[in-house]
């Protein structure tokens, strides 16, 4: 049988050209036209390999190759997100850029969307391997041009700020910058808001305390906009920024820079005396805590609950007792910044809000998914059996998809949904009441509850996993991790061996008789290869441990 020939890739080519000045463009024949000519007669030369011409005309008349700003440039470059272009053909590397930095980017650019760069008249092209040979020669040129330039600004910046000069953004509050002398200058009334801060942390008011007495007479953060026009600060002061000033060198007329403190050009607001005392305050105040981090305990509500009464995000966290019992809550984050008195919500316990979202959502998206198509497939999941067994980072990326916000109000006991695909805010009654003392949730004791026989089929998955994923090499190991002997985990994996029907029955089951079956007749079921023969002795073995249990219970 012979074999078929090769079939020849076809190849867009879209010509690029370029001319600096406007000068001789209105001519007949301009040199714009003769390097798209050129380029037109190499492309033909190149029809065995599968090259056409594209119809479009990409031509830069008047525009400088120091920059990307240039309007065919930029057509060239939508059109190839749209993958309407294969291959970018140029009479010389020049026409596309004269800078380095620019040319290692639009490279980088075609190399990342599979388009192919020629130049005709220096015979470079990323279809070679020599074309790519000199590209990597290119870009490598073009990162330690980068490198050379930051180490530059670096070096610039830095010994800016040892002689004491500011070099740009927000001034912090107190101060504003002069244009003219390029350094900061005192603005009178700030100055003062500064010296009442430091005056009351050192009359003894925390700084959580300072947020509410300058929230309370109505003062807010200095309004600025950015470059782009979005409008910031004008907020209530929190915590964080309290402390902030408190800690600023910026305010004795010095500044701090790689650790070391240098003396500022700008004038000082408070003497050094007082700030050092407020330092030395600070450093008395601060309670030491455990480095723990909460990224390894992200919630499942984390990024979509919000507290009604003020707006702000609910963040999720923990608390630890005795070292060992992990408490999960979702904190208020305005109440974190300004004081718990200031928000009803404060916290709200993990597992209540969680469950309580959970109940809900089962309730309202049966009726609701008709009317959101968009998201029909995370619908059924969150419907179907299968919801239970995802991660939580995998519960939550699909909430993500269904859920636009969640908010909760404990002093109304409401809770609102806001959909992605619905207009209207959907809010319904909800138990998500702190519970009193002694009705905390707690995971050990809710797993001691579970039935034996359910714990030791969800530890033979569990295993079963772990074997899969590569992590427990043999029952040996597994044996010496969970300190039982070879004997209790060949019992517990044979468990595995069951019927998925009597699986099932054990894992959502609720009958007495989960307690009352010896562990033999769990292993005399498994032994049984056939699962139709194991399913009359389990309903057997549960019939007679069910009358069992209910004539414990009489007696």
């Amino acid at each position: 049988m012979k074999n078929e020939p090769e079939k020849k890739k076809n190849l867009v080519c879209a010509i690029y050209t370029r001319k600096s000045t406007t000068e001789g463009l209105d001519q007949d024949f301009t040199t714009l036209d003769n390097q798209r000519e050129s380029a037109v007669n190499y492309i033909k030369s190149q029809q065995h390999e599968g090259w056409t011409v594209s119809e479009e005309m990409y031509d830069d008349g008047g525009f400088t190759g120091a920059n990307t700003d240039r309007p065919a440039l930029q057509k060239l470059i939508n059109d190839i997100k749209l993958k309407r272009i294969n291959c970018v053909v140029v009479y010389k590397v020049d026409r596309l850029s004269r800078s380095l930095l620019d040319f290692s980017q639009l490279l980088q650019f075609f190399d990342e969307h599979g388009v192919a760069f020629v130049s005709i008249t220096q015979q470079f092209n990323t279809n070679t391997s020599m074309g790519r040979l000199t590209l990597n020669i290119l870009l490598s040129f073009a990162q330690f041009e980068r490198e050379i330039i930051s180490e530059r600004t670096k070096d610039k910046m830095g010994a800016a700020r040892k002689r004491g000069q500011w070099l740009g953004g927000k001034p912090p509050l107190g101060y504003k910058r002069d244009d003219k002398a390029k350094k900061l200058v005192i603005v009178p009334e700030e100055a003062e808001l500064v010296r009442r801060i430091f005056d009351l942390y050192l009359t003894g008011h925390p700084s959580v305390e300072i947020a509410q007495i300058l929230s309370r007479d109505g003062i807010l953060s200095r309004p600025w906009t950015q470059k782009n026009g979005t409008a910031r600060g004008n907020k209530r002061f929190g915590n964080t920024r309290v402390l902030f000033i408190l800690k600023n060198h910026l305010y004795i007329g010095k500044l701090k820079y790689g650790g070391q403190i240098y003396l500022g050009q700008q004038p000082a607001i408070i003497d050094e005396d007082t700030f050092n005392k407020a330092q030395e305050m600070i450093k008395n105040n601060r309670v030491d805590r455990k480095n723990i981090k909460n990224t390894s305990c992200t919630g499942f509500l984390s990024y979509l609950l919000k507290c009604k009464s003020c707006g702000a995000v609910m963040t999720h966290t923990y608390s630890l007792k005795k070292g060992k019992y992990k408490y999960r809550y979702y904190v208020c984050t305005s109440a974190q910044k300004h004081g718990y008195s200031s928000c009803p919500n404060k916290s709200i316990p993990a597992q209540v809000i969680e469950d309580a979202v959970i109940d809900r959502l089962k309730m309202v998206l049966p009726e609701q998914a008709k009317n959101m198509p968009g998201c029909k497939t995370e619908v059924e999941a969150f419907l179907s059996p299968v919801w239970d067994t995802l991660l939580t980072i995998e519960k939550r990326r699909l909430l993500r998809r269904v859920i636009k916000e969640i908010d909760c109000d404990i002093k109304t006991l409401k809770l609102g949904f806001t959909f992605h695909d619905l207009p209207e805010r959907i809010e319904f009654d909800a138990m998500i009441r702190r519970s009193g003392p002694g009705k905390r949730w707690r995971k050990d004791v809710a797993i001691n509850r579970e039935p034996r026989i359910r714990k030791a089929l969800i530890l033979a998955h569990h295993l079963k996993r772990l074997m899969k994923e590569g992590r427990i090499k043999h029952t040996t190991q597994a044996s010496e991790w969970l300190r039982l002997s070879l004997s209790e985990i060949d019992h517990t994996l044979s468990l595995l061996l069951l019927s998925p029907v009597i699986q099932e029955d054990i894992l959502t089951g609720n009958g007495t008789y989960f307690e009352q079956i010896p562990e033999y007749k769990i292993r005399l079921i498994s032994a049984e290869p056939d699962w139709d023969k194991q399913l009359p002795m389990w309903q057997d073995a549960k019939l007679t441990f069910e009358d069992l249990a209910l004539s414990d219970v009489s007696d």
